[in-house]
């Protein structure tokens, strides 16, 4: 019978090899597959669909440990974050092989990240991630040309000391992040990646998606090895955040940098009111 408990008797095994379809209501399931759309959206055109998916992940399944909905929701993401990258290479110029470096930096960095999840609380990292949020949506709004399209030729050109930076610290650093914690990821490597190589944010949105593709890919392998991905509801959910993906890629692509900095600010903000309630409600 279907319920809303939706924990499989498997939850409990320390070392569970393959996690079996949860029991939940038609109705929760029905909102995981909306949110992941909406989620897929929100990835493709400036990160932070983690804001949505995971919370919706965590009302659904309220006892089951913190690896399962990460591990669930890094399975669902890593398909809707690469159907996006793959509409933007097909649609706009990218830096692939710069996005592929600092993704393999990120990989590694995602899963240390993963590795050291339950070691670390996130009641300590909270804090300092709102502060960050803050200080970037006042940036965001006191410069309103940071990430505006540029001609080709006014671009400032990819140094190897630049590249080198964002390998070490947007790869490897936001990388961590994603394995450890998760929310704003996309957000924070469209930002970084803006700032570091000069990039307008349709094109750092693009990189960020390659880039993003990695990090939930050495998360996830870690969430597999240790057997705490739920795949049946993944497979299920990942089906609407790629349509959500590709639907949001090519909206970024057609109505170009403004639109992306609209909605930026939009979830920057709404991040800092979501982990501000966690924080002190």
């Amino acid at each position: 019978m279907l319920n809303d408990q939706a924990i499989d008797g498997r939850a409990n095994d320390p070392v569970p090899r393959l996690a079996a379809m949860p029991d939940i209501a038609l109705t929760t399931l029905v909102l995981l597959c909306l949110a992941a759309l909406v989620a897929g959206w929100i990835d493709a055109v400036v990160g932070g669909g983690g804001l949505l998916l995971l919370p919706a992940l965590l009302i659904a399944f309220p006892t089951a440990p913190n690896g399962y909905v990460l591990g669930t929701n890094k399975a669902v993401a890593i398909v809707g974050t690469t159907g996006a990258a793959v509409t933007y290479a097909r649609r706009t110029k990218v830096p692939v092989w710069t996005a592929v470096r600092v993704g393999l930096a990120a990989l590694v960095g995602s899963s240390f990240g993963a590795l050291f999840v339950t070691m670390i609380s996130r009641e300590v990292l909270r804090p300092l991630i709102i502060v960050v949020l803050v200080a970037v949506a006042a940036f965001v709004i006191l410069r309103p040309s940071f990430g505006a399209k540029v001609a080709d030729e006014d671009r400032a050109p990819l140094t190897r000391a630049r590249i080198l930076t964002a390998i070490v610290l947007v790869g490897g650093g936001i990388g961590f992040y994603d394995g450890l914690f998760g929310p704003g990821t996309g957000t924070f490597l469209v930002l970084a990646l803006t700032a570091v190589l000069h990039l307008d944010l349709v094109t750092a949105s693009a990189t960020a998606k390659i880039v993003n593709v990695c990090t939930n890919a050495g998360a996830l392998v870690t969430f597999a090895l240790t057997g705490t991905v739920y795949w049946q509801l993944a497979a299920l959910m990942a089906l609407f955040n790629l349509t959500g993906g590709m639907i949001g890629a090519r909206m970024a692509l057609s109505k170009g940098s403004g639109f992306v900095r609209g909605v930026l600010l939009v979830v920057v903000l709404s991040m800092v009111a979501k982990l501000g309630w966690d924080q002190w409600a």
